[in-house]
């Protein structure tokens, strides 16, 4: 197996909060997709709040999308993506010949409407957008896909709250779902080394090497790494909400891929 490539660090992250109607409404007068060839043409959406492009700065989409190789007319799955920071951008990269689904697990959907809000609040704008709220172990898309993606909470496959998913069962339903070549990205707040599973529940940090043993176990190559998120100086020590560490913590960016024969 070729030795994964590492990409150079460069960028942090934050959150997303959800459109305004006069924004849906300027919208309406440009079709989705409409030129767009490229992930810098999608950072332009004009229904992309003005939160979404102040957390820009700290995320670096460009920079992680491009990562990713999302292109046009893929067919994308984002698992768990909150209010939608990045489920605005993937409907725009892959146009209307794409697909996202928006999977907000049966799992999570205990917390209430703000698992599905920010989804449901894109989908009349982003026709390609589509909300599937299966378990986790049960993840079975209507078609193959060429991209599964998460960010900042494969730690939670481990927790509690999260139960009964298994994040042995969800790997292995994320490499049924994907086309030969098909790429898993994951992106999660670096844990102690060593420390495995351990700080899930309590600091919502995950080793990067767990993370690398539990997905090659379903089957998949780790095709290269990046230190786009990396924080030298973040100890490790803290909850990822704490105020000296939160939006710019140590975060690792995997690409896995699904062997192509």
């Amino acid at each position: 197996m070729p030795e994964p490539k590492i990409t150079s660090p460069r960028f942090r992250r934050g959150t997303f909060w959800p459109i305004t109607l006069a924004v849906a409404v300027a919208w309406a007068a440009s079709p989705l997709a409409a030129g767009r060839d490229d992930v810098a043409q999608a950072l332009k959406d004009p229904l992309r709040p003005e939160r979404a492009r102040e957390l820009d700065a700290a995320r670096k989409p460009l920079e992680v999308l491009t990562f990713a190789g999302v292109k046009p007319g893929d067919k994308v799955a984002e698992l768990m993506p909150g209010a939608g920071y990045y489920t605005i951008l993937f409907s725009d990269i892959v146009g209307p010949r794409g697909k996202v689904y928006a999977v907000a697990p049966a799992e999570i959907l205990k917390l209430g409407p703000r698992a599905t809000d920010g989804i449901t609040a894109l989908q009349p704008t982003h026709k390609n957008i589509v909300l599937q709220t299966p378990s986790l172990n049960a993840f079975d898309p209507p078609e193959k896909l060429d991209l599964v993606w998460t960010s900042w909470n494969y730690h939670d496959f481990h927790d509690p709250f999260m139960a009964p998913t298994d994040a042995g069962l969800t790997n292995r339903a994320i490499y049924a779902a994907l086309k030969p070549g098909g790429v898993y990205i994951v992106v999660d707040h670096q844990a102690a080394a060593g420390s495995g599973v351990r700080d899930t529940n309590t600091l919502h940090r995950i080793d990067v090497e767990a993370v690398k043993r539990e997905v090659q176990a379903a089957g998949f190559q780790l095709d290269e790494t990046s230190n786009l998120l990396a924080n030298p100086n973040d100890p490790h020590t803290a909850n990822v909400f704490d105020g000296s560490v939160r939006g710019h913590t140590d975060t690792f960016v995997l690409k896995f891929r699904k062997p192509a024969s």
